[in-house]
């Protein structure tokens, strides 16, 4: 997950022009747009390292990390299920983006409840 959340990050950041039809965007304003995306990617990103690395050492991190996936999940199903009709190409990322983020709410809920305290024998 950390490592495709990454390339995808670089690839808005450095082919932004092959991602603004996916948002329905054009134009400078759309290649700045789905630049801040891929840089966005990376900040939200930035707390992975040392939850992969040490996942009972920083665990307050890891639950930041759950967090941060609840709350980006929750924001992209309203943002999709607010869509007004007529923006399939933009529904279709948009549903593309909560599927990922669902699977990856579910990989780091798991991984989380792995790894606590007295869960391993």
């Amino acid at each position: 997950m950390f490592i495709m959340n990454v390339q995808s990050s670089l690839a808005f950041i450095v082919r932004p022009g092959a991602h603004t039809s996916g948002f329905e965007l054009s134009g400078t304003v759309g290649l700045y747009l789905v630049q801040a995306i891929g840089i966005l990617f990376l900040i939200w990103n930035a707390t992975y390292p040392p939850v992969i690395f040490k996942p009972a050492k920083y665990r307050v991190l890891f639950g930041v990390v759950v967090v941060q996936q609840v709350i980006g999940l929750a924001g992209e199903s309203w943002l999709l299920s607010n869509l007004d009709p007529g923006h399939e190409t933009l529904a279709a990322t948009a549903a593309r983006f909560v599927f990922f983020d669902t699977l990856g709410l579910i990989a780091l809920a798991a991984a989380f409840l792995l790894t606590r305290e007295g869960s391993r024998s």
